[in-house]
């Protein structure tokens, strides 16, 4: 183990210091997906992270995801998994499976991580309390032989249309963190399957959250020679998807932060979720550790 002097320790908490004061009391959702969960090391310290921000007076709420986990749970069980449009569908024997996964394993593991930590998690589901209600998922495609318009039946995927809060303001007010499973309640009483970053941007949405951090598996926003940008306005960030700098799968992650950032929350970050200690470093640092995105830049430009 590297040995620092304690007056380093004593300079980096006080640089911290005016970072934890901006967050005291206040709410941060994040989203953690699935493939940094694979890595025991990383999840060691996004666990650490987590309790670190409850204990500093920060509401940390965990938003999870888990596409490698049940891919894999469903191959073992002989399930094809079959892709729309990005999308898994998610027939009835297959939700199944999502939900054992998602609200299961995979929370618990998270639970369990966090608890070993210090800290006092509990996991739920978007099920629990009526705490996100969903409507089964709509999604047009053209035909490029007939170029007509046709909707993909994705079965028992959703997207979210309410959230109410009163659990997570009880779990929160009882000090205990949050760990929330991607999980849905349909009009019929049915499971549907949230995409995470979907799930995480509705609950920021109605909780007015100060952060929304989307940890990824890549390092964030780059410019056209593979640049991390550290800080975009919402504006430069549609310029860019615009002009064709952004692209692909980053399109729809990009456009909801915008949505997000349009209805309240003071801004969204995307993190790449490998970086050790990435949460830490975004929120107590002057440097941040990913692209964030907010409504207007700040006064001199600065990454915060």
């Amino acid at each position: 183990m590297t040995t620092v002097a304690p007056t380093d320790i004593a300079r980096v908490l006080t640089e911290a210091l005016p970072h934890m004061q901006r967050y005291d009391d206040e709410i941060v959702v994040v989203k953690y997906g699935g493939h940094a969960m694979g890595d025991e090391p990383v999840a060691r310290d996004f666990a650490r992270d987590i309790v670190l921000l409850e204990q500093s007076g920060v509401n940390p709420i965990v938003v999870h995801g888990g596409g490698p986990q049940i891919g894999s749970l469903l191959k073992r069980l002989n399930i094809k998994s079959e892709f729309k449009g990005g999308l898994r569908v998610t027939d009835r024997e297959t939700v199944e499976v999502v939900e054992m996964v998602l609200a299961g394993s995979v929370n618990k593991e998270i639970v369990a991580a966090i608890n070993a930590q210090g800290g006092k998690a509990v996991g739920i589901s978007g099920k629990d309390a009526n705490l996100m209600r969903a409507m089964r998922l709509e999604r047009r495609v053209r035909d490029p032989d007939s170029n007509l318009d046709t909707i993909l039946d994705l079965g028992f995927v959703g997207d979210p249309i309410a959230v109410d809060p009163h659990i997570i303001d009880v779990i929160i007010h009882s000090d205990l963190i949050p760990v929330i499973a991607p999980i849905g309640v349909g009009p019929e009483g049915e499971t549907l399957n949230i995409n995470a970053d979907t799930f995480a941007a509705a609950l920021a949405t109605a909780l007015k959250a100060k952060r929304l951090l989307l940890l990824t598996d890549v390092e964030g926003v780059l410019d056209e020679d593979g640049t991390l940008i550290k800080s975009l306005t919402t504006a430069e960030a549609q310029e860019l998807i615009e002009n064709g700098t952004i692209s692909g799968g980053m399109i729809p992650k990009i456009e909801s932060c915008l949505d997000v950032i349009a209805e309240g929350v003071e801004a969204v970050v995307i993190i790449n979720g490998k970086v050790p200690h990435a949460v830490l470093l975004e929120l107590f640092t002057e440097h941040g550790a990913g692209t964030l995105i907010e409504r207007r830049a700040r006064k001199g430009r600065t990454r915060r």
